[in-house]
């Protein structure tokens, strides 16, 4: 039987500069922290992905985004009032070593640095198809070779590179699609002089086969296939950890994530099935967002597109690189991975977590470049639904920690959860739910990612109750 969990200071909070291998460093300023927050939500499958969703959805999409957004808003402040009460870079993996067991911790921790190592090699693979598009004198394998050595150069650096590159690839997300959603509304509601926008208007969100024309059931389909895009709203909690005020830094972000999803998903998604017929082909054929610009007569909208998307590439990249090896530190802290992770140098980076990362996400780009249609596959559809695993851990680590809290340190709920235990449970229930019904969902390959994803989770499960009884028994024996 394991001991109760206990509130203890983070072992891998944010030391004082020039201290050698004494841990991260708060390295991160409030505007890092901010931008990291903000455009953390902003991922390049936004601009990718949606055009999918849209033809699945009709602007019906926008109640799929809208109930995805709930939901990430709800675990967000779930996660955001464990972080809060104790800020760590190992962040849900650490607090479900607490709440619910190591086993626990080790499980979540290892599937979700294998979901950002992959991550790693889709999103250089996809930078390098832009970047060689502009110079083809280069190899496409040659452009991912290059992108990964300058953001692990820049993530070897010290946290600040991290929070400095991040700052202005969000900056630069946040402007575009801040500008998109000004621009598009303007002609949405015909005030934008200059612009061809003739078939632009609120029309088009009920008109061509009404606002659900592919029935009410595609809502559901439309939230498998635009769930994953979330992904990487949980990072500011794991970044606060090196920042001066963790605590702050947490309530900041957890309480800004409700606009920041109205804003950027639901506001941007809308002006595009506003500007154009969801039937429209050239959604399909360029893209969601480069046809709305197309249809404002906005020249080179590809080319700006392609810029944006680029630039939300390297963000994902920068982030992944960031949130794996801070992952991996933390496992090593806690004894889940080998002491070498946990080692930093005199700027308080994990090196050797960094390069054993970013060593991975090199391999998932040859498998990606060699065997596409097999290794590769397999990967991404094996990671897929760990974000949904990640946010159910989430909900249970909550049920356990509030209690834990409120019984030792209960001046640390500074940010609570709403209507506490019900809604917790309400999203526990919602995410069961749509693992369920991707298990139904064979046309998008939901059936086949949700399988997978549960076949390597039980195998690190399985890893992690053969390591929890192995340091049981040494542990009995040192006794004796």
């Amino acid at each position: 039987m394991t001991s109760q969990p206990t509130l203890t200071k983070a072992e891998d909070g944010p030391s004082k500069p020039g201290e050698p291998g004494s841990g991260l460093q708060a390295g991160l300023k409030n505007r890092h922290l901010s931008m990291i927050a903000i455009g953390g939500v902003i991922g390049a499958g936004l601009f990718v992905g949606s055009s999918s969703g849209i033809a699945t959805a009709g602007p019906g999409i926008l109640l799929s985004y809208a109930l995805v957004g709930t939901l990430v808003v709800l675990v967000m402040r779930m996660l955001g009032e464990m972080s809060a009460a104790n800020p760590t870079s190992g962040s849900f993996s650490a607090h479900a070593d607490r709440a619910l067991g190591p086993w626990a911790g080790f499980s979540i921790g290892w599937l979700y640095w294998f979901f950002w190592v992959v991550v790693l090699a889709v999103e250089a693979t996809a930078g390098a198809k832009i970047l060689e598009g502009w110079i083809p004198a280069v190899p496409q394998w040659g452009w991912a070779l290059i992108v990964m050595v300058v953001l692990t150069a820049t993530n070897l650096a010290s946290v600040g590179s991290y929070g400095e590159f991040e700052f202005w690839f969000a900056g630069i997300k946040v402007v575009a699609i801040a500008a998109f959603i000004v621009v598009g509304g303007l002609a949405v509601f015909g005030v934008l002089p200059g612009v061809d926008s003739e078939q632009a208007g609120l029309a088009n969100l009920t008109e061509h086969g009404g606002f659900l024309p592919n029935g009410a059931g595609a809502i559901l389909t439309g939230v498998l296939l635009v769930v994953f895009s979330f992904m990487g709203s949980e990072i500011p909690t794991l970044a606060a950890g090196e920042s001066e005020d963790p605590q702050r830094a947490v309530t900041k972000a957890t309480n800004s994530i409700i606009w920041r999803i109205a804003v950027f998903y639901l506001g941007s998604i809308f002006v595009v099935v506003a500007l154009l017929p969801w039937d429209s082909q050239s959604i399909v054929d360029k893209g969601s967002y480069v046809a709305a610009l197309d249809s404002l007569g906005i020249a080179n909208a590809g080319q700006i597109m392609n810029f944006i998307v680029l630039t939300s590439v390297l963000s994902c990249l920068n982030s992944g690189l960031y949130t794996a090896s801070r992952m991996a530190f933390s496992l090593g802290q806690r004894g889940d991975a080998p002491g070498a992770f946990a080692r930093t140098t005199a700027r308080g980076v994990p090196r050797t977590a960094i390069l054993v990362s970013v060593v991975f996400g090199f391999v998932a780009v040859f498998f990606n470049y060699e065997f596409p249609d097999s290794v590769f596959l397999f990967l991404v559809n094996s990671s897929g639904a760990v974000a949904l695993f990640v946010w159910l851990v989430i909900c249970f680590s909550q049920l356990r920690m509030r209690k834990i809290i409120q019984a030792e340190a209960p001046e640390k709920l500074v940010v609570r959860m709403w209507l506490f235990p019900y809604l917790t449970w309400a999203a526990a229930a919602v995410i069961v739910f749509v693992l369920g019904y991707m298990l139904t969902d064979t046309e998008h390959n939901g059936r086949t990612t949700v399988l997978l994803s549960l076949l390597v989770a039980a195998l690190v499960l399985v890893v992690a109750v053969v390591k929890q009884k192995v340091t049981a028994r040494k542990a009995l024996a040192g006794k004796d």
